[in-house]
């Protein structure tokens, strides 16, 4: 039901999501340069926008909604960190074309952005989903508002509270341990087993549930339980216990990602026929006049209209870029078409994959990276079909390289977006926003985000420089940008291209992503259920990831005979209170260049201690705090 004040696409929120957008784009970029993470912006962005706006006066929910919404967008589209790179890593670029950078984050932005309508209708609509940040989101919204419960917010605060001093004594003082690590081993071969003690991936778990927990945690016993083992086994080191993360990291990832692949496609063929009526409802005038507002995406002409705007787009920044080098004819255009192709049909399948695993674990841990592998598999191998056959010849294959990277930093921008937006409308659902007037903030934050990011990008890039990339020969190249995902990208484009992949990881996951889906389909018949793609994130996430998530779902499993109201308000504010404090890390790291700044100087052994003890009390806290009845 709507508040009686039920402004919420406003000029001042516009302006205040336009402003958190271009602090948030900024420490996005530079810590997934730096160390491949970065942080969820949609619950900081709804903090910031309450305080701000009930100083300013006047602020509803729906309102705060827009803010965080608008927000969120651009700090998720900072996502391209993950492929643009690559351009200068292969040599192609010496810089950051500030106005190619530009159009082609904002195309691919929004074009993520017209993908969520019809999978709005077929992911958060028509569906089951948690939606853990989603749903903490608007938990935030609904219990700051004026109708919201005192007792839900007192919850809340208190979970956010506990979260944050925690996150702070761990990634700002480093009091703490922000995990543990066990391995042992057998010969050649390791089993190791991460935990960590991070709060927010406790609360995820906790929304998540008991199925997408286990299946995680499957994933990890074995990934670190079969696989790794058995690789260690048949490439015996001097020192395996060392050697075990670089398996992980460069075999058994591969494996994730093929794992990941088939299970996408399988969830993606059983949605077919939602997405297909989504898409149909989407452009329907008639359906979209008898609608409440409630339930309402963009005109379909508009909608229409601004997917043929963004097909030229990409259809100029294709050519433009090819141009140069490649002979203005039939090979140009097939390059340009199959750009459009993978934008608008892969770009969808990765959409929709990124979306359903935001709705299963939340968009902050779903693997972009992962479903960014099969992205650039999928378009390298059409590029050397087209090698192949003649189309293309070998002395083109540096601009084919990077063209496949160029057309992957569109894919990754509407994957990006994708993987958050159908959070936020997740959270729009729930306090009753107009759907329609969250994809224009949407699309104002895909511009914003677009504006801001290429110019942090060159900005970083001048300033340290990339792992093998340095702008200038003077430069220090221990203070260079890791820049681990783009890094990877262009290696999996040159290998493909060079015949210098090794397919073998790729093709077992495969096959375990087969035997997944009939195990998955044989137990839905018992009534039971084991998602083949949490099963792959499992195996594809650092373990500590997964483990901690099975624990949080573990815990509601013990808890499921309480009253669930305040688990989910603590849990969600568990995920507040380190999202908090991420952001705060993030721009002290962004300020002095160091992670170590306000760190004391406490011993390793003690660290871990003090962390155990303090994880173990907060889950006996929130144990009791679920079983006590409310006043």
């Amino acid at each position: 039901m709507k508040l009686m004040d039920s402004r919420e696409l406003t000029l001042r929120g516009i302006i205040l999501g336009a402003l958190i957008t271009v602090v948030f784009t900024a420490a996005n970029v530079y810590l997934g340069l730096k160390i491949g993470l970065t942080f969820g912006s949609s619950i900081p962005a709804t903090i910031i926008s309450m305080a701000v706006l009930r100083l300013m006066g006047g602020g509803t929910m729906l309102e705060n909604n827009m803010v965080q919404t608008q927000a969120s967008a651009a700090g998720t589209l900072s996502c391209v960190f993950a492929a643009l790179p690559g351009l200068i890593m292969v040599g192609y670029w010496h810089e950051f074309p500030y106005f190619v950078s530009l159009l082609l984050t904002l195309a691919g932005g929004m074009t993520g952005v017209i993908f969520t309508i019809p999978l709005r209708r077929a992911l958060v609509k028509n569906s089951d989903l948690p939606y853990p940040e989603g749903t903490a989101c608007a938990e935030i919204l609904r219990a700051s508002s004026p109708e919201g419960d005192a007792e839900s917010l007192r919850s809340l605060t208190k979970g956010s509270l506990v979260s944050a001093a925690v996150a702070f004594a761990t990634s700002g003082l480093r009091l703490l341990s922000d995990g543990v690590s066990a391995a042992t081993s057998f010969g050649a071969s390791v089993f190791r087993l991460d935990i960590s003690f991070s709060l927010a991936l406790l609360g995820t778990g906790y929304l998540v549930g008991i199925g997408g927990g286990i299946a995680m945690l499957l994933g990890v016993l074995m990934g670190w339980g079969v696989m790794v083992p058995i690789l260690g086994h048949l490439n015996p080191t001097a020192d395996p216990v060392a050697a075990a993360t670089g398996l992980w990291l460069h075999k058994v990832r591969f494996i994730g990602a093929g794992t990941i692949a088939v299970a996408a496609i399988w969830t993606l063929l059983a949605l077919a026929k939602p997405v297909a009526v989504g898409l149909k409802e989407s452009l329907s005038i008639k359906l979209r006049a008898s609608q409440d507002e409630s339930d309402q995406d963009l005109a379909p002409r508009t909608l229409i209209g601004l997917s043929i705007g963004l097909a030229l787009v990409l259809s100029g920044l294709f050519t433009q870029f090819l141009w140069p080098a490649i002979p203005h004819g039939a090979s140009l255009v097939t390059l340009v078409l199959l750009g459009l192709g993978a934008c608008f049909g892969l770009g969808f399948l990765v959409a929709s994959a990124c979306g359903y695993m935001a709705g299963i674990i939340g968009s902050s841990s779903s693997p972009i990276s992962g479903v960014g592998i099969i992205a650039i598999i999928a378009i390298s191998v059409t590029l050397w079909g087209l090698e192949s056959g003649g189309v293309l010849s070998p002395d083109q294959r540096p601009t084919v390289i990077a063209f496949g990277l160029f057309v992957l930093s569109a894919i990754t921008a509407s994957a990006a977006v994708s993987n958050d937006n159908l959070q936020d409308l997740k959270t729009g659902q729930l306090v009753g926003a107009s759907p329609w007037k969250q994809e224009v903030a949407l699309l104002i934050g895909c511009a914003v985000g677009a504006v801001v990011i290429p110019w942090v990008l060159q900005t970083l890039y001048q300033a340290y420089g990339f792992v093998g990339a340095m702008p200038r020969a003077d430069m220090d190249p221990t203070r260079a940008l890791a820049a681990p995902q783009p890094a990877l990208m262009a290696a999996i484009a040159t290998g493909i291209l060079t015949h210098n992949l090794d397919w073998l990881m790729l093709e077992i996951g495969a096959v375990l992503g087969i035997v997944l889906v009939i195990a998955d389909i044989l137990l839905k018949r018992r009534s039971l259920a084991l998602p083949p793609l949490a099963v792959g994130m499992g195996i594809y996430l650092p373990a500590n990831v997964s483990v901690t998530i099975a624990i949080g779902a573990g815990l509601g499993w013990l808890l499921r005979k309480f009253p669930k109201e305040q688990g989910t308000m603590i849990a969600s504010g568990f995920i507040v209170g380190e999202s908090l404090v991420g952001v705060a890390v993030a721009a002290i790291v962004g300020a002095t260049g160091s992670t170590e700044t306000l760190a004391l100087p406490i011993p390793d052994m003690l660290r871990a201690g003090l962390g155990w003890a303090v994880f173990l009390g907060i889950m006996f806290w929130f144990g009791r705090s679920v079983r006590r009845p409310t006043a």
